[in-house]
């Protein structure tokens, strides 16, 4: 078929070139025969308003054909018209990439190219709406075929020069209307058309590299500050005597920058147990290294054994000088198997759940001060009760905060997971991940710490046993104390070597607070599978120091013994004033009665 004129909708530069010069201008044409198609000329275009004076030059596109046009556009042009796409044109950057192709043939044959690039359903689309369409960033090789194998064969370094280079394209089929050289006339004189579909696609192969190359720097960065955030995080968690833990920390998905999010438990002595959990608000390396220094200075405030409102307060203090403009809140527990019951403060965190043996879920009170970084708040401190049989699940905003609900309809949710959640606590970590919805592709970091304190019976409970006795002072009371141990530690079971340590210890610790302390005065004596906890308390809130004594003092070593024999020892102020000083001795290894 021959073609004399496109009247065409053509995108950009293309239909400014081929524009219709004025009916009155004189058309002047040339023929190529790249493809074997005529093309016609473009004519000239009508000088606009403000144009240059008549004596002046005006450039014109006078003479020079469409082919002269599109034959010298760097990106690739296809022409086709009618409903199979037949080719009317193709310029030389698409013959350069794909081959010569012969104009008349249908372009699902002559043109596999656009098949296996899922453009010819596009292109029937622009013939029946009359609207282009684009489809971005296919790849294509150099030698013309589409998508190819990127993969070489194992052991081959294949050269350089003859590797197979790709590029990358974006495809717009535009709508035209082609007009015929020998076609009859219209009743009003115009030539008659046919539909046709311009295929004009741009090599955008550099555009789509940088991105490639902004895409691997952020997942490098990423990956960066995932492995920091993990290596600040606990490694392996302590596992309490009297608790079974687990948590879990799942990072946003891919598009998401890591957070600052984390977890803790700390053995304090004497049975107890530090539970910790908090979050950074912000994102990426920064949020993960403040990160690291709260979780760093945690450990070492909860060595002071203080309340939890007294820890946050120095965290709120430190988080103000570590970053001004950096916020996290905060809950920081202590369980105390002898109370059953958590001690928590909570520094505008979400409440933590605690689960009955019945399956009750309760929350704990709101927090009970802002967050940290804020600066001039008291904190207080809160309790919920923890006995035996009973849960709890600390946990960050990000397993139960989505972007178009409520937050605190994502803790109901968690509370009815929770309170149908069996098994470990690892495997209630997984079970309360997955019941919120919580994937790879989570848009935030998420991070679950789940405690359960085991109701003991049979052989267990043999292995966990207390006693407690209440002294009222006076000079019977230190030998009351050593009979008291004594009958204790031989009902236990112990060996010798470890009994006369024991009755030692308690006589020392008594000792003490006969001398420097005031009523009430109770020694508390506890056994697990792993160790022997002694603990007395008393009215003064005064903490004894372990201090050198000199040869000539009578008194001065009771503390120094205790530390010397014990395997730990420390002391504590108590809710409501007074203190409790106590001392652990580990169990021979395999003592189970």
């Amino acid at each position: 078929m021959n073609f004399t004129r496109w009247s065409a909708r053509l995108p950009g530069t293309q239909r400014r070139a081929a524009a219709r010069t004025d009916r009155t201008a004189a058309p002047s044409s040339t023929t190529a025969a790249t493809t074997g198609g005529a093309v016609p000329a473009a004519r000239a275009e009508t000088t606009p308003a403000g144009a240059p004076a008549p004596d002046s030059p005006v450039p014109t596109l006078d003479g020079l054909s469409v082919h002269d046009i599109l034959g010298q556009v760097p990106a690739l042009v296809a022409l086709v018209h009618g409903p199979d796409h037949r080719i009317a044109y193709v310029n030389a950057a698409y013959a350069a990439l794909f081959g010569p192709r012969a104009t008349g043939a249908p372009a699902r044959e002559a043109l596999p190219e656009l098949a296996e690039l899922g453009l010819l359903p596009l292109m029937d689309q622009v013939l029946r709406s009359g609207k282009p369409r684009t489809v971005k960033s296919r790849r294509v090789s150099a030698d013309g075929t589409v998508n190819p194998a990127a993969d070489t064969p194992t052991g081959t370094d294949p050269d350089p020069d003859t590797r197979p280079r790709h590029g990358y394209y974006t495809f717009t089929c535009s709508p035209i209307e082609i007009g015929t050289r020998d076609a009859a006339h219209g009743p009003d004189g115009t030539e008659a058309t046919q539909p046709g579909v311009l295929v004009f696609a741009a090599d955008v192969t550099d555009q789509v590299e940088a991105a490639e190359r902004l895409r691997a720097s952020e997942r490098q960065q990423r990956e960066a500050a995932v492995t920091l955030q993990r290596s600040l995080l606990p490694q392996e968690l302590e596992q309490p005597d009297d608790l079974r833990v687990a948590a879990t920390y799942q990072p946003g998905g891919k598009d998401a920058a890591v957070g600052g999010d984390w977890y803790d438990v700390i053995t304090l002595g004497a049975g107890r147990t530090a539970l910790v959990i908090g979050d950074v608000m912000g994102r990426g390396v920064r949020a993960a290294a403040v990160m690291g220094q709260l979780r760093t200075a945690v450990r070492a405030y909860a060595r002071l054994d203080l309340p939890p409102h007294e820890v946050l307060q120095l965290l709120d203090g430190l988080a103000t000088e570590i970053d001004p403009t950096q916020i996290a809140t905060c809950v920081y527990a202590v369980h105390d198997p002898n109370e059953g019951r958590l001690v928590y403060a909570s520094a505008g965190h979400l409440p933590i759940l605690v689960r009955d043996p019945d399956g009750t879920v309760r929350r704990a009170a709101e927090p009970t001060g802002p967050p940290l970084g804020t600066g001039g708040w008291l904190h207080t401190s809160g309790t919920v009760p923890l006995g035996p049989g009973s849960s709890a699940v600390l946990y960050t905003d990000g397993l139960v905060e989505r972007r178009d609900e409520d937050i605190y309809d994502g803790v109901e949710a968690l509370e009815r997971a929770f309170s149908g959640a069996t098994g470990s606590p690892q495997v209630m970590c997984d079970r309360l991940i997955r019941a919120l919805g919580v994937t790879a592709d989570h848009d935030d970091d998420v991070a679950v710490l789940v405690l359960q304190h085991p109701a003991r019976t049979g052989h267990d409970a043999e292995l966990f046993h207390n006693a407690a006795l209440e002294l009222l002072g006076g000079v019977e009371a230190a030998p009351r104390a050593r009979a008291f141990a004594s009958g204790v530690l031989a009902s236990w079971r112990f060996p010798t070597e470890l009994r006369d340590l024991g009755v030692l210890a308690a006589s020392e610790l008594v000792a003490n607070s006969l001398q420097h302390g005031t009523p009430p005065m109770r020694l508390r004596m506890r056994r697990t599978d792993r160790r022997l906890i002694i603990e007395v308390t008393d009215g003064d809130d005064h903490l004894p120091r372990r201090r050198r004594a000199e040869p000539a003092d009578e008194a001065g070593r009771g503390i120094s013994i205790v530390a010397t024999i014990a395997s730990s020892w420390g002391s504590r102020r108590t809710p409501g004033g007074g203190k409790a000083v106590w001392c652990e001795f580990a169990l021979p290894a395999g003592h189970t009665s």
